[in-house]
């Protein structure tokens, strides 16, 4: 008999818990604070639709595992990771509801706005589960990884290291507790798990730092009372916005999104098979767009994705069940009204170990399970994700100082700071990594034809800017979408394809050379 609960599964569940738990106090604060949305809207709709469209993405994913153990006969499989989809939170919010809110005055409209870019996203992962396995017969390992180890190191990484090196007396000993239990893979007294014990030391930490005034924690003070809030039907929300005819303007957005989503759950797809789990591509990326749907039926409108990081989980033991359980628990905090508790009492600071870990796993794994002579595809992988980091840190920074990249292009340049640049790699950067990665493989195994395909298809991504398209205004960087959106970058990227073509050539009369001699 399989064991569909083991150990690890404790551990996994509270990894993939805070995870989801961080993307739902992201989405609570942003909505609330920035958005200026209701507490009832949040609470009473955002939350339960986020909540439901987890649990039934997460006992779909926990029940695909049981059947792959009871296929291949093993019980170290594990599910796949899933939940709210993060950088689509971040653009939903600031490139598609922002705008109608502050344009409107009407938090209705934004919300609207929101449930209809979700229900579009889902269509097209829903389309793309019919072409998934196509793409992944077709592209390299090291392109499917690279994206995924600049995500890791980058927007994983980097961002909860700074905020745990921003709070350090609450968040550096449960951070090291992580690493030492997990990298040691010691077995701790009674057997208990180093997440759990990380978890708990960092909470206690937290508590006694703020009875002694050591540290800057302050619970927050947000009503806790309890209440039954069941997910709400939402169709007729999202029907009356397409009478707003100006938002199909806001596809630029909802478009690469969406692409983005489906590249992104099949490179998590390949980083499970390269762990070990092999599972079809059709149902788990059609569940994964039809979880995004439901979030739009049903009131939230934030897709959900398979999560980057299943080796990190599966490293720490987590198998089949531990996806379940945390659809189950957020599904109740969340029907229950009770994550402003959770929000209230427990620092974040103190458990982001767990998430960091699975970051530093990512990273590793890329390498680990890529051919060594194709490492200098995966490390030019890097680059347009490190753009897309560095794009993030400057924007946010010269935002906060009350002033624009539009203002600042010259200051910057002055700096040595090609703004230009950076944001022409961030636009669609995900794509731009995955297409570098794969032409440099081909170009290594001088298989030119097939790099000159690649880079034929970052010209046509281009054309209609799914890459490097962007317009820089006095407010805001904007992405372009449409026929001829990035024209210079189309034809540079048609005459790179026709320089790798011509190296076909080449290389055959050099073998015919060599074969003479």
């Amino acid at each position: 008999m399989k064991k569909y609960f083991q150990k690890g599964d404790i551990d996994g569940f509270f990894g993939l818990f805070i995870d989801n738990l961080l993307q739902l106090m992201v989405i609570y604060e942003l909505c609330i604070h920035f958005l200026n949305f209701p507490t009832d809207l949040v609470i009473q709709k955002i939350l339960p639709g986020s909540a439901l469209s987890i649990l039934l993405g997460n006992l779909y994913y926990s029940h695909q595992a049981k059947k792959l153990m009871e296929k291949e006969n093993r019980d170290d499989v594990t599910a796949l990771p899933y939940g709210i989809n993060t950088p689509s939170v971040f653009a939903f919010i600031f490139f598609v509801m922002a705008p109608v809110y502050f344009k409107s005055e009407n938090t209705t409209l934004a919300w609207q706005a929101g449930l209809f870019a979700c229900l579009l996203s889902g269509l097209m992962e829903v389309f793309g589960s019919f072409i998934g396995d196509f793409i992944r017969k077709n592209t390299p390992r090291a392109a499917l990884l690279s994206p995924l180890a600049g995500i890791a190191i980058t927007f994983i990484c980097m961002g909860f290291v700074f905020r745990i090196f921003n709070s350090p007396v609450i968040a550096l000993i449960p951070m090291f507790l992580i690493i030492i239990t997990y990298a040691s893979r010691i077995t701790l007294p009674l057997r208990l798990p180093g997440g759990l014990v990380a978890m708990i030391v960092g909470i206690a930490i937290a508590w006694i730092s703020y009875a002694t005034g050591m540290s800057d924690f302050k619970p927050k003070n947000i009503s806790t009372e309890l209440a039954f809030h069941p997910p709400v039907w939402s169709i007729g929300d999202i029907f009356s916005l397409l009478q707003e005819k100006e938002f199909w303007g806001y596809m630029a957005i909802i478009f690469p999104m969406g692409l983005f989503n489906i590249i992104g759950s099949l490179q998590n797809l390949e980083s499970a098979e390269a762990a070990g789990d092999t599972f079809e591509t059709r149902p788990s990326l059609l569940v994964n767009g039809l979880g995004t749907v439901s979030a739009s039926l049903f009131g939230s409108p934030f897709p959900t994705t398979i999560y980057i990081g299943h080796p990190g989980w599966k490293n720490m033991g987590a198998r089949a069940s531990y996806s379940a359980i945390n659809g189950i628990v957020i599904a109740i905090f969340c029907f229950a009204g009770a994550l402003t508790f959770l929000i209230n009492y427990i620092p974040l600071e103190a458990v982001l170990g767990i998430i960091l870990w699975i970051g530093i796993i990512m990273m590793s794994q890329s390498f680990q399970d890529t051919p060594k002579e194709h490492y200098l595809a995966i490390a030019i992988g890097l680059i347009p994700c490190l753009a897309a980091w560095t794009f993030l840190l400057i924007d946010g920074s010269v935002g906060a100082a009350g002033s624009s990249l539009f203002k600042l292009q010259q200051a910057l340049a002055l700096r040595d700071i090609h703004i230009g640049g950076v944001i022409a790699l961030n636009q669609g950067f995900l794509v731009t990594s995955m297409i570098y990665a794969a032409a440099t493989v081909y170009i290594i195994e001088r298989k030119f034809k097939l790099a000159a395909i690649w880079i034929l298809t970052a010209s046509v991504c281009s054309f209609f800017g799914v890459m490097h398209a962007y317009e820089l205004t006095e407010k805001a960087v904007n992405p372009v979408i449409g026929f001829n959106a990035s024209p210079s970058y189309a034809l540079l990227y048609l005459i790179l394809a026709f320089v790798l073509y011509s190296f076909d050539f080449i290389k055959k009369d050099s073998n015919e050379s060599i074969t003479k001699v």
